[in-house]
């Protein structure tokens, strides 16, 4: 939000980010030294077993802050009529909403964007649930807090590059470069008999997310539809093509006497001899039937997805997570008519890749969800709306408890018990307990749990027998 947009008590965004910058000064290398000697004896302490199914998380991460209480929207008449007089000139018209079947337990009644009928299908068909007003957050945390000075809030709120960041790593006193899908791997990358090509593999080249102490996400073109590789290496075309993998072969199989040099060889060898393999597995599976739109960005990402699953056993792959980014979200101005246009891509480009999974077979394997730097002020700028908090996500899958909206959607009148002003509201859920569920899902085991995320025992304990929301079966 701008300097001239002022919360209510005089809590402004730079209020906001002076205070909780002060905190973690200092922090950072004790950190991430505690969660290394953490992960070390974690894993020491498993006593993993190797997998005999296949399970993948999808991370779609919606890069700018998608403006989410448009995408999820009250459509009762008592509720609407707060959510239009809120959002004034951005209010979508009740008669477009598309409906869905759930009522909560206030009984209001929801509504998901006209340009997702897709969603709204899969919703209805209980292969996909939403996660309402969920926010990346320290310790749970009160309006009132925050306007005492006494809230621990998370470092740089509202600042799409510490958001964004904090998403991917759950660590939100701190600024970190290593993700919890990193940390995830750093324990599961083991159980894959594979262990040349990474679990972790990026559509988007590389990110927080999947950054882990010993590991890292291997990157893959969705448009090229491979992995990546030196530019025309092994292209026997051309002569000069040819000379230069000679050339380069030569390179890499030379013993170097200084370590570095070694190194970085061997670094470059394993990189490609993994490109290779990959390319060879994915070049020979059995294409896939399912139509992927070619102009949709979202499509053709999760196509390269579905290929890489449908390559599973090649690349002796048991467990694996997969991220891509969709970015374009921070509408400060024409937030309607962007968000009908992107809304409508994410839309049919999650239905597709639902297809694809259902015609390989493995539509109970695959969770996706969704991730952004924050919800939008409810009230309007004038055009658009501006950096909030506390927003909406969706997650999809046939292993997904769906059907259901689960948290508490807020009330969406202004100066509610939530309201910080300007419609920007704490979170209810923290991305923790979002976070948690999808990586015991995925295996990790309940006592691992804290090492992945540092902060999660601060909203939900993984030894008891309930899981934190309850949305996967």
């Amino acid at each position: 939000m701008g300097e001239n947009h002022k919360h209510k008590k005089n809590w402004s965004r730079r209020r906001f980010l002076g205070t909780t910058s002060c905190a973690a000064i200092g922090a950072t290398t004790f950190l991430s030294t505690l969660l290394d000697l953490k992960l070390a004896n974690a894993m020491v302490a498993s006593n993993l077993q190797p997998f005999n199914n296949y399970k993948a998380l999808v991370c779609i991460l919606l890069a700018g802050g998608n403006d989410s209480f448009n995408m999820l929207v009250p459509r009762g008449a008592n509720e609407y009529a707060q959510y239009q007089a809120t959002r004034s000139s951005l209010a979508l018209s009740n008669a477009s909403l598309l409906p869905i079947n759930f009522t909560d337990s206030n009984g209001k009644q929801f509504g998901v964007h006209p340009s997702m009928p897709e969603v709204q299908q899969m919703f209805n068909d209980g292969n996909l649930a939403f996660v309402t007003n969920v926010g990346t957050m320290i310790e749970p945390t009160t309006k009132t807090q925050i306007e005492n000075d006494t809230a621990n809030l998370p470092l740089g709120l509202f600042s799409h590059s510490d958001q964004i960041q904090q998403w991917q790593t759950s660590i939100p006193h701190d600024r970190s470069a290593i993700g919890w899908g990193g940390r995830m791997a750093d324990l599961l990358q083991s159980l894959n008999t594979n262990q040349d090509v990474s679990m972790s593999i990026s559509m988007s080249g590389t990110n927080v997310f999947q950054s882990g102490n010993q590991t890292i996400a291997y990157s893959v073109d969705p448009y090229e539809g491979q992995g990546k590789t030196i530019l025309n290496y092994n292209n026997t075309a051309d002569w000069r093509d040819m000379l230069r993998t000679q050339t380069i072969d030569n390179l890499l199989d030379h013993q170097y006497l200084n370590i570095f040099d070694q190194t970085y060889s061997d670094i470059i060898r394993n990189s490609q001899d993994a490109s290779n393999q990959f390319n060879s597995a994915v070049g020979g599976i059995t294409p896939l039937a399912t139509t992927f739109t070619p102009d949709n960005p979202v499509s053709m990402s999760l196509e390269m997805v579905a290929k890489t699953i449908a390559a599973r056993s090649t690349l002796g792959a048991s467990r694996q997570t997969f991220f891509l980014t969709f970015g374009g979200w921070d509408h400060h101005d024409e937030v309607l008519n962007n968000q009908t246009a992107m809304l409508g891509v994410l839309s049919a480009g999650l239905n597709e890749f639902r297809n694809a999974l259902v015609e390989l077979g493995v539509e109970n394997d695959v969770v996706t969800f969704t991730i952004s730097d924050f919800a939008r002020t409810l009230t309007s700028n004038g055009n658009g709306s501006d950096h909030a908090w506390g927003g909406n996500a969706l997650v999809m899958g046939d292993a997904v408890n769906g059907g259901t909206i689960y948290g508490t959607y807020p009330d969406l009148d202004i100066d509610n018990n939530l309201d910080l002003g300007r419609g920007v509201l704490v979170p209810t859920t923290s991305a923790d307990e979002y976070f948690a569920e999808l990586s015991m899902w995925l295996g990790v085991n309940a006592s691992d749990i804290p090492t992945i995320l540092p902060n999660v025992t601060n909203f939900y304990s993984p030894n008891i027998s309930s899981p934190p929301l309850g949305f996967l079966l």
